[in-house]
């Protein structure tokens, strides 16, 4: 019972702390308001996770690590190349559409160049799975002879992740300045379907031309 209740206890805190680090970024965030809120003390935040640093490492980690176990958990392997290519840039583009803290957690850790995130011994398993789905799509891709091969799946991840991130991260200064909202209920499909067309249609340009 009490593995249990440590393991929710520390559940609570990540998805509290969660929102508060992405409403106030990292210095602005207050471990009193966490503590205030999951009713449970500082003292008892900093006994699961050192610090109030180490409980922002945890919150990234966390946060990285759920759009990566979606990723890993999507069954593509019975779908053509690209088709299942559409599906992996469908599947951020709903992950990041329903988490937008996920968003504004990456905007924050930027602003600091990425020194909290350097820091997490699980940097290496928070960047493998996207790469290896990638990877497996690509290679499929191109021994069909459907893709090109002058890109990598880092090149692919970096076009999804760029549109999706985008949308959420931008969407308050895109609506001020163009007047339209990029998460308007009535233009997610087009947006949804854009970024899969983007993703194949570059990934087959000039595949078989000379």
């Amino acid at each position: 019972m009490a593995g249990r209740d440590a393991v929710r206890t520390r559940a609570d805190l990540l998805a509290v702390a969660t929102a508060e680090f992405a409403d106030h970024g990292f210095s602005g965030a207050r471990v009193d308001e966490i503590a205030a809120r999951t009713r449970t003390t500082k003292r008892m935040i900093y006994y699961y996770f050192g610090s109030k640093r180490g409980l922002y490492l945890a919150v990234l980690e966390d946060a990285y690590a759920g759009i990566r176990a979606l990723e890993t958990q999507l069954e593509v392997d019975h779908l053509d190349p690209a088709r299942a290519m559409r599906a992996l840039a469908e599947l951020t583009f709903d992950h990041h559409e329903s988490h937008p803290d996920f968003v504004r957690l990456v905007a924050i850790e930027n602003v600091h160049r990425a020194e909290h995130l350097r820091e997490s011994e699980a940097l290496a398993g928070l960047a493998a799975p996207a790469v290896d789905v990638l990877g497996g799509i690509l290679e499929r891709g191109r021994a069909a002879g459907l893709f090109r091969d002058d890109v990598d799946a880092l090149d692919v991840h970096m076009v999804i992740s760029a549109f999706c991130i985008f949308r959420t991260a931008n969407r308050h200064t895109f609506q001020a300045v163009f007047d339209r909202d990029l998460l308007d209920p009535a233009r997610r499909d087009h947006y949804r379907r854009m970024v899969g067309d983007l993703v194949v249609e570059y990934l087959t340009a000039h595949v078989g031309r000379a």
